[in-house]
């Protein structure tokens, strides 16, 4: 029987004393795009994090493709890991490297490839987001779009059959907001992937989403397709998607 790409059972997270998810129970299949809305501050990047296996839970599993996260010893993590493309908030783009070395780091990490075919995959990577000319270019020298899609080349290096992407089109304007989101859509179909996105915007979720899932109030509620999600009697996602002040959910 084929694993889930991602399974939660009965997850709580704890941070600095604090519950910020408490337990939390879904299943992702292979080939989804699952879209985490939710206010500021409500859990949703620790939500993201703790599926990639960068936080570990207080109660509860996490299952990457059948895996537990909390049973791997470290070689174990670094092989699950080879999985997973994470395209953080702030692109977490190394200052100090160019863009095709930016790319080129986890090939080196993670791989015995020849340069050769680190110099061949990186190349693809930059093509696949645009940037092929920018190779040279250091992220001070790029915009912030650029260095949002060079995080989504850098995630990709590793042909990763999961990409979590938090917020990708945070401080973008409007027509490079759409741009990154046929980009993604895009490589979603090049790569064959599951992607896991987080955006604070219900026009992104609506496009993108085969399935959205709101946090809020330290719960995690699949609200379902977007007229799902949209037409929700749900109280707290009745709430977010209506903007309104009033109600159960606890804005951040």
């Amino acid at each position: 029987m084929e694993h889930p790409a991602l399974k939660l059972d009965h997850v709580t997270v704890i941070l600095g004393g604090e519950v910020i998810l408490r337990e939390v129970n879904f299943e992702i299949p292979h080939g989804e795009t699952f879209v985490i809305i939710g206010p500021s501050g409500g859990g949703k990047t620790v939500l993201l994090k703790t599926m990639a296996g960068l936080f570990k839970p207080a109660e509860g599993h996490v299952f990457c493709e059948g895996e537990d996260w909390q049973n791997l010893q470290s070689e174990g993590k670094r092989r699950l890991a080879r999985k997973i493309g994470v395209q953080f908030q702030k692109s977490a783009l190394f200052d100090s490297l160019t863009s095709f070395e930016n790319v080129a780091f986890p090939l080196r990490e993670h791989t015995d490839f020849s340069e050769e075919e680190i110099k061949k995959k990186v190349l693809s990577c930059l093509k696949d987001v645009g940037l092929e000319e920018a190779q040279s270019l250091f992220p001070h020298e790029l915009s912030g779009g650029m260095k949002q899609r060079l995080g989504i080349a850098r995630s990709l290096a590793l042909n990763p059959e999961i990409v979590f992407y938090d917020d990708p089109t945070a401080g973008l304007d409007p027509i490079n907001t759409d741009i990154m989101l046929d980009l993604i859509t895009q490589l979603k179909k090049n790569y064959h992937s599951t992607v896991i996105m987080v955006t604070h915007s219900l026009i992104c979720a609506y496009k993108m989403a085969d399935r959205i899932a709101l946090v809020a109030n330290q719960q995690v509620i699949l609200a379902g397709n977007p007229q799902e999600t949209e037409a929700s009697k749900d109280p707290l996602v009745h709430q977010f998607v209506a903007g309104q002040m009033e109600g159960p959910l606890r804005w951040g």
